[in-house]
């Protein structure tokens, strides 16, 4: 593995000396600060001062069924997902800004996912721009990995990320970033990487290892209109075919987590040296959007005796992902989506965990583009596991409806 790092190493060091052109800017969603925001509130002095505070907030109300066959409710959700409020800025003079990113509803705070304390801060960056196309950060924001991933939840066109995000992304982390664009003629490239800690956010303490990602990505048609290869849906009905592929290796030496950043502790102070590659892209035209991506994640060892209870073993999930979403806007901004992905474990755990399904047919309604809209879906699950092993639940039916509502 320890070709995995090196390789990570290199590619981090490289973005880090690359050279300074006056050439024109990379902007990124999620991944800097919004400093030219037309609805935020803003709070200027000078070039020595800005404060832009946004909110957003997505209430949702779902059910699924109980199987495929018993199609009465087996469980009901009803809450606010998610409630934000969001800094953005520059202190100083603008080349120094800032990104600070809270969360305020159970969910969003980690208290469903195991977290003993409630996970407030998402984002807190400070970014440095060299100029405009080269720009480092330092703090705990999301690692540059999968697409869907890295897209803000408010850019969405389903109520939820697929179900290989959920199992495979390597989310956010502390640490040091970088990100350099190459505008061409016709196309650009882009380059991204960090070195952080591996403990995913707001990590209670160290280990001994630390994370290396870096990420490659090319826009051979060139840059979509307002940032859309990190907004799903061709809102802004691309008059010329846009297409932009992503490619990204991550290793996290000495992992304490299940999914490196992300998961549950490992039992009895156990650690793993966690691999994940990553390949996506998305494309648009005319009110047409078609994304992918594979997500692949390796260990040695995904199973774990533990010593209090040595019958039932800590397995991890190690495997490949893939998703593949198709949609169409219409002109009356209403949109028709569909979701295929599937999740499939390792051959090391395969007769333990299960392969997964998610189909999902979904519409939307813009009122604001993606700042205030109406989403609903349907969609079905299934999951697949050897036999002689209990189905970790049926395959079943699910109905999603939310309101996503923010500046």
């Amino acid at each position: 593995m320890k070709h995995y790092r090196f390789i990570f190493l290199l590619l981090t060091a490289m973005i880090v000396s690359v050279p300074v052109f006056d050439i024109h800017a990379q902007t990124e969603v999620d991944e800097r600060a919004f400093i030219e925001v037309k609805d935020a509130i803003s709070i200027k002095k000078d070039e020595d001062f800005l404060l832009n505070l946004r909110f957003r907030m997505q209430n949702r109300f779902g059910f699924s069924t109980k199987s495929q066959s018993d199609l009465s409710p087996e469980e009901f959700e009803a809450r606010v997902r998610r409630l934000r409020l969001r800094f953005d800025g520059y202190l100083l003079n603008p080349s120094f800004q800032y990104y600070i990113q809270l969360s305020f509803s159970r969910s969003d705070q980690n208290l469903d996912g195991g977290s003993r304390i409630a996970e407030v801060v998402r984002d807190a960056m400070v970014y440095y721009h060299f100029n405009e196309n080269f720009y480092v950060g330092f703090g705990q924001g999301k690692l540059p990995g999968n697409r869907q991933r890295v897209t803000s939840s408010g850019n969405l066109q389903f109520a939820d990320r697929s179900i290989v995000n959920a199992s495979l992304n390597i989310d956010r982390d502390f640490g040091f970033f970088a990100y350099y664009s190459l505008p061409l003629d016709w196309s650009e490239f882009r380059i991204k990487g960090a070195i952080s800690t591996g403990d995913g956010r707001n990590a209670p303490a160290l280990n001994e290892g630390l994370a290396y990602t870096g990420r490659l990505e090319w826009l051979p048609f060139g840059a979509f209109t307002k940032d859309g290869d990190f907004m799903e849906g061709d809102l802004y009905r691309e008059p010329h075919p846009k297409l932009a592929f992503g490619f990204t290796g991550s290793f996290n030496d000495k992992a304490v987590k299940s999914g490196g950043q992300t998961g549950t502790l490992f039992p009895d102070m156990e650690t793993r040296n966690i691999s994940s590659l990553i390949a996506d892209m998305i494309f648009k035209y005319n009110g047409w959007s078609l994304s992918g991506e594979w997500i692949n994640r390796f260990a040695n060892d995904p199973i774990i005796a533990q010593q209090d209870d040595p019958e039932n073993p800590f397995v991890m999930l190690i495997g490949n992902g893939v998703n593949l979403q198709a949609s169409y806007v219409n002109h009356n901004n209403l949109e028709f989506a569909v979701r295929y992905a599937l999740v499939q474990p390792d051959s090391k755990i395969e007769s333990l965990l299960a392969s997964r399904e998610e189909i999902l047919f979904g519409m939307t309604k813009y009122l604001n583009k993606h700042r205030v809209k109406l989403q609903s879906h349907i969609g079905y699950y299934t999951y697949s596991i050897s036999e002689g092993f209990i189905e970790p639940r049926s395959n079943h039916f699910v109905f999603m409806f939310q309101l996503e509502f923010g500046i």
